[in-house]
């Protein structure tokens, strides 16, 4: 099987939860965490919660997407969100989201773990934003906060393949371009286009809209990593003097 037949065939939807998460992995309305996994994921959620700093107010930490979910495979992750009461910081509250942003990052590039094979990924994450994962599981409360369904939607393959190589091919192209600042400026609205792609999918049909199906795989595929690779290498020549002081 191709690499990309294999990411297409990782949307399929499984028949029950991830085994290796949860007990009574068939049934979601018995479905319970396993108390290992439940350990480790709070002692993770609470290693980063410090880096986020003292004046964090968190309300709960949630498991979010395919893990919580029958949409799992092996390119899955755990997606762990602390949810934090943003709107205690009034009219600072922009600042400190943009200040958590940037703690996620630095958190996920300076760590490297995994549960089971799966990588885990931190997000703080508003306590009024809106979510579009079908199962959410309070991992601080040990309770389902909304349980997931298994929903077999039907996914036209052609037309999805016809979507991810149009984007693919876009990408490609940026980067084949990407010579010069104006360029790099090029990526940076292709990436916000992407970014907006996927957000009006969740908004009209969820996490198997074609929109977030075609970002997934982008995801899975590397083409969304090389595209900000891409750009932070024409940034950083563009910022460099390359000729030798003789």
């Amino acid at each position: 099987m191709s690499n990309f037949q294999k990411i297409l065939h990782s949307f399929s939807v499984k028949e029950t939860l991830n085994p290796k998460v949860w007990e009574n992995p068939e049934d979601p309305k018995k479905a319970t965490m396993i108390s290992k996994v439940r350990k480790a994921l709070m002692r993770i959620a609470e290693e980063f919660i410090d880096d986020l700093g003292e004046n964090v107010f968190v309300e709960d930490i949630y498991l979010m997407g395919s893990l919580s979910n029958f949409n799992w495979s092996e390119f899955s992750d755990f997606d762990l969100h602390v949810i934090v009461d943003m709107e205690r910081y009034g009219k600072q509250e922009e600042l400190y989201k943009e200040l958590f942003d940037l703690k996620k990052k630095l958190f996920n590039d300076k760590h490297n773990i995994k549960i089971y094979g799966y990588d885990v990924e931190l997000y703080a994450q508003g306590s009024k934003d809106e979510s579009h994962s079908d199962g959410v599981f309070s991992v601080m409360n040990n309770e389902w906060i909304h349980r997931p369904t298994k929903t077999h939607k039907n996914i036209d393959n052609e037309v999805l393949t016809n979507k991810i190589k149009s984007w693919t091919d876009k990408i490609d192209d940026a980067i084949e371009d990407a010579k010069s600042e104006e360029n790099a400026d090029k990526l940076k609205t292709l990436k916000d286009k992407l970014k907006d792609y996927r957000q009006s999918g969740l908004n009209k049909d969820g996490e198997f809209s074609y929109e977030n199906l075609v970002f997934k795989f982008l995801r899975r595929s590397g083409h969304i990593g090389k595209l900000f690779d891409e750009k932070t290498k024409i940034k950083d020549k563009e910022l460099s003097i390359e000729t030798k002081i003789e």
